[in-house]
């Protein structure tokens, strides 16, 4: 099956995609793209479908770079190949010759570019790392590299939706005891259950370090199995294990 590859016109200046499942080799519950290593697929056929996205890139393998994601704001300025990935969960980069890469399953991909002054970043940003500042870090590492605030434009890939989102109140609680305003990112579910809107609280993030051309590629993860994989849909199928998206941005020549 060919792979079906979003694109978003944000992103301009850039080679990307935020990859779906579909087309791939693997099987059963990974059935299609799955690009995870951290999942229990077959690592070869793993690594077979990373080899097709960045066929789909024009790169050679050796120049998709990753990080080992760990929900943390840590980021990591790559300045050259490298295929032994470090802990973190933001990178940033000037050369041309790397393709910066992120895995989801619910959480977002963030992609990030400055055009004018030749800079990108990606970024995984689950809850907790929006909490803790992934998406501010990546701009300031940006920053320490030739972008600019004004320059630089978001994309958000495919993530979880609000009303699949469903949380505690200790959670509430952890959001909301930081910034008050946080309650505006909430709605009510059953009993004492909410729903958490994390693209908006992401954007929201965003647009407080300064940058404002945000975009958002409006598609749930949890309500699209045929498109994406979802930890939490795996989760309520009581399905043993899950596949990763991923999504990857590169430099134009």
């Amino acid at each position: 099956m060919t792979l079906k590859i979003l694109k978003n016109h944000n992103l301009s200046g850039t080679t990307h995609g935020f990859f779906t499942r579909l087309g791939g080799e693997s099987t059963g519950i990974y059935e299609g793209l799955n690009c995870g290593l951290g999942s229990m697929d077959d690592k070869k056929i793993i690594n077979r479908n990373r080899m097709l996205v960045a066929e789909s890139m024009g790169i050679n393998q050796s120049r998709l770079v990753f990080v080992h994601q760990i929900h943390s704001s840590d980021v990591i300025t790559v300045k050259q190949q490298t295929a032994f990935p470090v802990k973190g969960d933001g990178l940033v980069t000037s050369n041309k010759k790397i393709a910066l890469s992120i895995l989801t399953a619910d959480c977002q991909p963030v992609l990030f570019v400055d055009k004018k002054n030749h800079v990108i970043g990606a970024a995984h940003a689950g809850w907790k790392g929006a909490f803790t500042g992934i998406l501010q870090n990546t701009i300031k590492s940006m920053n320490a590299i030739g972008a600019e605030k004004d320059h630089i434009a978001v994309t958000i890939g495919p993530s979880i939706s609000q009303k699949n989102y469903e949380v505690g109140p200790e959670f509430f609680e952890t959001l909301c005891n930081d910034n008050k305003y946080n309650e505006t990112f909430f709605c009510k579910g059953s009993r004492d259950r909410l729903h958490f809107d994390l693209v908006n609280y992401s954007i929201y993030q965003i647009k407080k370090s300064g940058v404002h051309n945000v975009n958002y590629i409006k598609s749930c993860t949890y309500d699209n199995p045929n498109l994406y994989f979802s930890y939490r849909r795996s989760i309520h199928k009581a399905e043993p294990d899950y596949g990763r998206m991923i999504s990857t941005i590169m430099l134009e020549d």
